[in-house]
């Protein structure tokens, strides 16, 4: 919880809407904004919502606007103005010129923008190698469009003294902050290539874990939901992670993987992934693309979803529109909508027709979680398929994900390439499909030989590499 003594700043927020019917959902924009300030160490001392229809291209705002607003928030002793959109870099330079910043005043009224307010939270809450790495990478690519050299500055000063002209800078201001400028550029270069090489190790190092537990034959299963929806707090309830839950968005970042227990005896990874929010900046999901590729690759997804929240289908539909930049979208998923012990009884009967698939809990009393476990148990379940395959030997590369991807029941090596027997999920062996092998009825060896027991009127399959027996399942969305 952030307390008095963490807040350093003091912020006026500012927000654009298309109309005047927009603005409610400004508001509620501005509200998760607040929430963003506050877990930066910052005070909200100001609201602003314009209705317009598009931003101002040069100030967001216009430049009326902007100076109105830089004069209330000189007037409410504010430090900075917040805007709720990732500003382009000439706007913001352009409001920074309206603000009057000058680089020699550290006190001065910053200019910050929702992208440049997510990145300093992150930069905050990353605590692994990893993370700060991953967060690092992102300010970077977020700043090196923004970079202001003194050049720049100085020239304006010499041009205003009337000695540039057309033959360029007057007297004096010629030279250094360019040159710093170009200096900083080449630095930042040399520093980005040192951060992707760093994060390629640690790629590498998160690559071999993950092929280790897939060896083992264990489903993965990625929470991912809104921050501060309660995923860390249901990581905590299913495996006693003892993960840190606190009441403030993008508390965890670095993923966490636990065992998790299955009523049908089975052992499934659980892991609790970085939340989502609106308008995530692009730099962020690109620079935790490593961390975001888990989701891409589990077997199941379990969308947790804060269900006291006022309309949690904006929630969700922001989570959905991230899971399909990363390229999850196709994943299997359960949704979970969380504090149900916030709702009233109409609330929930209404949410409850809104998400007839959905399981309703509460991770923080432990409602509706067995119900919840055993939707989990029998999802994974029905997304499992034996298959056989005939791998060619020159396809190596093939032969050795089948063996780390599922679980190889029977291999053969025959005339011209393996032969093998695989179990695992749809999801995974589907990527397979042109290596499915000519029908061998149920009961049969891969050597051609029959099991004991074993008749000629087996029945085949429906088609190939689909489950051989009817699986349960859970009839969740």
């Amino acid at each position: 919880m952030v307390t008095a003594a963490d807040i350093t700043e003091r912020v006026v927020l500012v927000g654009v809407v298309r109309s005047q019917a927009d603005v409610d959902e400004g508001m509620e924009s501005l509200d998760e904004l607040a929430q963003l300030a506050t877990t930066a160490g910052a005070e909200t001392v100001d609201r602003v919502i314009q209705a317009r229809p598009a931003p101002d291209p040069a100030t967001y705002v216009g430049k009326g606007k902007a100076r109105e607003i830089v004069e209330k928030a000189r007037q409410l002793r504010a430090t900075a103005i917040v805007f709720d959109d990732e500003l382009a870099p000439a706007q913001g330079r352009n409001l920074e010129d309206v603000a009057g910043v000058n680089p020699l005043a550290p006190d001065a009224l910053k200019i910050i923008d929702r992208t440049g307010l997510i990145l300093d939270v992150f930069a905050q809450h990353a605590h692994s190698a990893e993370g700060k790495l991953q967060v690092e990478l992102a300010q970077i690519n977020y700043m090196v469009p923004r970079l202001r050299g003194w050049g720049e500055v100085m020239s304006r000063i010499g041009g205003s003294r009337g000695g540039g002209g057309a033959a360029g800078p007057s007297l004096g201001t010629r030279g250094p902050g360019e040159t710093k400028l170009e200096i900083d550029r080449r630095r930042i270069a040399r520093r980005l290539r040192k951060l992707k090489d760093e994060l390629k190790q640690v790629e590498r190092t998160r690559t071999v874990k993950n092929r280790q537990r897939q060896r083992v034959g264990a489903p993965q299963i990625s929470l991912v939901g809104y921050t501060n929806a309660g995923k860390s707090t249901l990581l905590n309830a299913f495996t006693g992670a003892g993960v840190l839950v606190e009441d403030k968005l993008f508390s965890t970042l670095d993923p966490v993987s636990r065992k998790l227990e299955l009523p049908d005896g089975r052992a499934a990874v659980l892991t609790d992934t970085v939340g989502f929010v609106r308008k995530l900046p692009h730099q962020l999901v690109e620079a935790f693309k490593s961390t975001l590729e888990q989701t891409v690759h589990a077997d199941l997804l379990l969308h947790v979803v804060d269900a006291s929240q006022p309309d949690p289908r904006d929630h969700i539909q922001a989570v959905d529109q991230v899971l399909m930049q990363i390229g999850a979208g196709d994943v299997p998923r359960i949704l979970a909508m969380n504090q149900v012990d916030r709702l009233d009884p109409e609330t929930r009967r209404r949410l409850e027709g809104q998400f007839p698939d959905a399981r309703f809990i509460s991770a923080t009393k432990g409602e509706g979680l067995d119900e919840l476990l055993e939707a989990v148990a029998g999802r994974l379940a029905a997304s499992q398929t034996i298959a056989e395959y005939v791998v060619p030997f020159d396809r190596g590369d093939v032969h050795s994900q089948l063996h780390e991807l599922g679980e190889v029941q029977e291999e053969v090596a025959g005339e011209g390439g393996w032969r093998l027997m695989v179990k695992g999920p749809r999801s995974v062996l589907g990527r397979f499909g042109e290596f499915v092998a000519p029908f061998n009825p149920p009961g049969g060896r891969l050597d051609g030989t029959a099991e004991p027991g074993a008749g000629d009127d087996a029945e085949r399959p429906e088609e190939a590499g689909q489950p051989q027996e009817d699986q349960p399942a859970d009839g969740a969305g």
